[in-house]
């Protein structure tokens, strides 16, 4: 077995287990900012897989979001039964949220991806690779060029939690109720 699989395979085993190292880094992680620059991805195998590489340039970031359902106002416009109720689940996922306030805190830098890495009670903590847009090494990536000069991929929906919310992030069977077919497209000219 490789040490990347190793090393995958102990972080899954941690989580499921609720391992006391485990436990020890969520309520460290508890007690830090909601947004916070970090050194190293927890996850490396993860981050490797989503294009994390240690060089200059290529920032990491422990988002803290509150997860489960929101609560809302109560309606003005009368007793409807659709506005009945007090808590609904909200429109975007909590990855795609955490992704959001990374880029609103760090303008100066472009999300590339994020992945889970815990959860506590009500708090879910995503880790996010996100790109200096100013640096002469990313804007010599290849790779990263690319999506340097995708600006507010965060807020436009480009990352993949953001293309799992619009409906495109999977193809095939099951996939069709996401988003709307081409013979629907053909009705419509």
């Amino acid at each position: 077995m490789g040490l990347y699989k190793e090393m995958k395979e102990t972080f899954e085993r941690e989580y499921a287990q609720r391992d006391r190292l485990y436990k020890d880094r969520i309520i460290k992680w508890n007690s830090e900012s909601p947004v916070l620059r970090i050194e190293r991805p927890t996850n490396i195998p993860r981050a490797r897989e989503l294009g994390y590489k240690a060089k200059e340039g290529v920032v990491m970031v422990r988002v803290r979001i509150k997860g489960g359902k929101k609560k809302r106002q109560p309606p003005d416009g009368g007793r409807k039964p659709s506005k009945a109720g007090r808590f609904f689940s909200r429109q975007k996922s909590t990855q795609a949220i955490a992704e959001e306030r990374a880029a609103t805190k760090f303008t100066n830098c472009e999300v590339l991806n994020s992945y889970f890495v815990g959860s506590a009670g009500s708090s879910r903590f995503y880790e996010v690779i996100l790109l200096d847009r100013s640096n002469p090494s990313v804007l010599a990536d290849g790779n990263y060029s690319r999506v340097v000069s995708q600006g507010g991929r965060a807020f436009r929906g480009l990352t993949h939690a953001g293309r799992v919310h619009r409906g495109v992030a999977s193809k095939g069977f099951g996939s069709v109720r996401f988003r709307p077919s081409r013979r629907q497209y053909m009705k419509r000219s």
